[in-house]
């Protein structure tokens, strides 16, 4: 089994560190509805991707959530 012959010092350690940090997502506007969401995927607001509706997203939502969701996007559309 291999063991190392001599202790790394904390300056090696956080030198080999150096690189692993989290970056920032990627985010894109639909080009429907304007929301952030990711590139490559549907929108989780309007359920289009590239200008085709893939999911129907006003059947699972309520009455209320439904009407005002409807309002948003004839005005977005009117704008």
């Amino acid at each position: 089994m291999a063991v190392p012959k001599q202790r790394k010092t904390k300056s090696r350690r956080n030198q080999g560190r150096m690189h692993y940090y989290v970056s920032a997502p990627t985010v894109v506007n639909c080009s429907k509805c304007g929301k952030p969401k990711k590139p490559h995927t549907v929108c989780d607001y309007c359920g289009y991707y590239r200008g085709r509706e893939v999911i129907d997203v006003l059947k699972d939502l309520g009455k209320k959530e439904r009407k005002k969701r409807q309002k948003e996007e004839k005005q977005s559309v009117k704008e």
